[in-house]
């Protein structure tokens, strides 16, 4: 698979994306309800009911980024959640989120690195990414990570971007492209950040090609669910 890095620079993917979040995190809250039109709030929700069913208590949400999905997972399923980011600047923004809603007690956010996790294995009852394993360095390696602290016959789900297709995907591939770039760059002052968006998407494996991918990870099932005619995708594997 090819990688896409946000500034192609000498640096490595991981550093380039910590540098990234970090340089747009004071507007990244903003820049995501404004682009995707508050959809990305239906889709935590939407993970949020499926892993409810499954009666977690304990989970991981990795690249949690400023919190969103740790506290929506929090708020819809009373769980203790962690939240792990690359990102200090990031995981500042979701610390003072947090503190207002008052889940402090509830929900603890800590830098690391999610190839590389800091828990022992077989540690949580589910483990969460959204948007967050296209910016893996190494995929396999991240995949196997989740897969390593979750406890058996427990879930992974990962929200991604995938790709619109049928007669509306080149009207959405061409405001991907060419529409929100040119927004985020504006607002975020960041002129690689919202270019790299596209590119990484456009990169990644989605559908049942993501599906073998953590098939061949070694979870036991897979399962995924098109959101928004695939312009995102969540996966449930279960190890």
């Amino acid at each position: 698979m090819e990688q896409i890095k946000p500034y192609n620079s000498d640096a490595s993917k991981k550093s380039e994306v910590e540098d990234m979040f970090d340089n747009i995190a004071p507007k990244y809250d903003l820049l995501n309800h404004v682009l995707s039109m508050k959809i990305d709030v239906a889709w935590r929700n939407t993970l949020v009911k499926w892993m409810k069913m499954d009666g977690v208590q304990k989970v991981l949400d990795v690249a949690t980024g400023t919190g969103d999905l740790a506290i929506a997972v929090q708020k819809g399923t009373q769980a203790e959640v962690v939240g792990l980011d690359l990102s200090q600047q990031m995981l500042n923004v979701g610390i003072v989120k947090i503190k207002k809603l008052n889940l402090d007690g509830r929900i603890s956010m800590q830098k690391g690195d999610a190839e590389n996790l800091p828990f022992s294995d077989n540690s949580f009852d589910a483990v969460s990414v959204a948007f967050g394993v296209r910016n893996f360095e190494n995929l396999s390696r991240g995949l196997t990570e989740l897969k390593r602290v979750v406890k058996e016959n427990r879930s992974v789900y990962i929200l991604e971007f995938s790709k619109v297709e049928g007669f509306l995907g080149p009207f959405y591939m061409f405001y991907f492209r060419n529409i929100l770039p040119r927004i985020g760059k504006l607002i975020s002052k960041d002129h690689r950040a919202y270019s790299y968006l596209p590119d990484s998407v456009n990169a990644f494996p989605y559908g049942e090609k993501m599906k073998n991918i953590l098939l061949e990870t070694g979870f036991k099932n897979v399962e995924y669910k098109k959101l928004s005619l695939g312009i995102a995708t969540i996966y449930k594997a279960t190890k």
